[in-house]
């Protein structure tokens, strides 16, 4: 990019000189984290299952090129088109998620994907930062024009996606993508009995999961009571940790990919912990605090109230995701079967998360003061 100098007016120029390249760092070294990381756990789990050893190696790297390309495509948009793409892309998905109730194959007691030959497509994942891009919308067009029904706007894009979720169900993701909704509502300055109003509603709801859904209530049971039932992934993961140290046991040397069912997806972390050891954890942990970090710093600097919604949603929900992910794996919250962005192996999450940071770059790039949305 050092050809591209400041007084070059072309496209890709001015792209360059004003998308947080911090941020796009820190993104590609996620990306490229995550091949390595696939590259170490993934082929015992191919061969545990009597696939070829680089099965999942090959399928996550045929993904790559596509998650870039839609990361520098959507970082193009200026705001107003961020928001058209994330309308059609929420209307397109949550489509696609009431069709996965009644075509979608059923998984671990759930619906949540939809089969294409080889290829599965898991709607929720998109439907996420469209949602948040839509609700921050509908919030500052309220405090703009205060005519505008934005809480009643964004209650019912919300209510559509979390009805879906529940029926699904994926109460992980309710509870990721109310945290993050919750969230937008106190950034746009909702009064404080609504708040109390959606706490309320979401204890509730959490209650009434644990008494109703019986595989919620023994996800918490076992949590706060492991001896109450089977714990296995979560203690062979710790077991990894402690095994990794500082250091780690060296790259390929680890045992816990050879036992561990989501060694390559929702437990990836624990494998970078065995044979990467604290060091590396530390460092991919720093990463996705890098991109949290220089959103929200963006979204402090910024005038225009829909981008600095938009831009702290997206940056919160990225990173609550990992924050859930990792936690999962060291036993301080009950599992979810969430994965890690850009870490974990999965075409369909790779190209969800690729949507998120892309519009998050570009709502993120630097513009004219005198620059507004509307």
């Amino acid at each position: 990019m050092a050809l591209l100098s400041r007084t070059d007016r072309s496209l890709l120029a001015n792209w360059w000189w004003t998308v947080d390249r911090w941020s796009l760092a820190a993104i590609t070294a996620l990306i490229l984290c995550g091949i390595l990381l696939t590259l170490a756990a993934s082929p015992a789990v191919a061969g545990r299952i009597g696939l070829e050893p680089f099965y999942f190696v090959y399928r996550q790297l045929s993904f790559v090129a596509p998650a870039l390309i839609v990361i520098f495509i959507i970082s193009l948009l200026g705001p107003r088109d961020v928001r058209r793409l994330a309308l059609g892309v929420y209307g397109v998905a949550l489509a696609l998620m009431v069709l996965t109730l009644f075509v979608g194959p059923e998984i671990k007691g759930a619906q949540r994907w939809l089969t294409f030959g080889p290829f599965s497509l898991q709607p929720s994942e998109f439907v996420k930062p469209a949602l948040v891009v839509l609700a921050a919308a509908a919030l500052a067009e309220s405090n703009r024009s205060p005519g505008f029904p934005g809480m009643a706007v964004a209650g019912a894009l919300y209510a559509a996606v979390a009805g879906i979720l529940i029926l699904q169900p994926d109460f992980g993701q309710t509870l990721l993508v109310t945290i993050v909704c919750a969230g937008l509502l106190f950034l746009a300055g909702v009064k404080w009995q609504w708040l109390a109003a959606v706490g309320g509603a979401s204890v509730a709801g959490g209650v009434g999961a644990y008494l109703f859904v019986p595989h919620v209530a023994s996800r918490i049971d076992r949590f706060m009571s492991p001896d109450r039932g089977d714990t296995y992934q979560v203690d062979t993961a710790l077991t990894a940790f402690t095994s990794g140290g500082v250091s780690g046991v060296g790259p390929g040397e680890g045992s816990v990919k050879f036992v561990l069912p989501d060694a390559h997806t929702d437990f990836i972390f624990a494998v970078a912990g065995e044979e990467f050891g604290l060091f590396a954890c530390t460092i991919v942990l720093a990463l996705f605090g890098i991109i949290v970090w220089r959103a929200l710093k963006a979204a402090l600097e910024e005038r225009d109230h829909f981008i600095q919604l938009a831009a702290s949603g997206l940056a919160v929900m990225f990173g609550l995701q990992a924050v859930i992910n990792i936690a999962v794996s060291l036993s301080l919250l009950p599992a979810k079967g969430m994965t890690l962005p850009f870490v974990s192996y999965g075409g369909s999450s790779m190209l969800a998360v690729a949507f998120t940071v892309g519009m998050l770059l570009a709502l993120t790039r630097q513009r004219p003061v005198s620059y507004r949305s509307y």
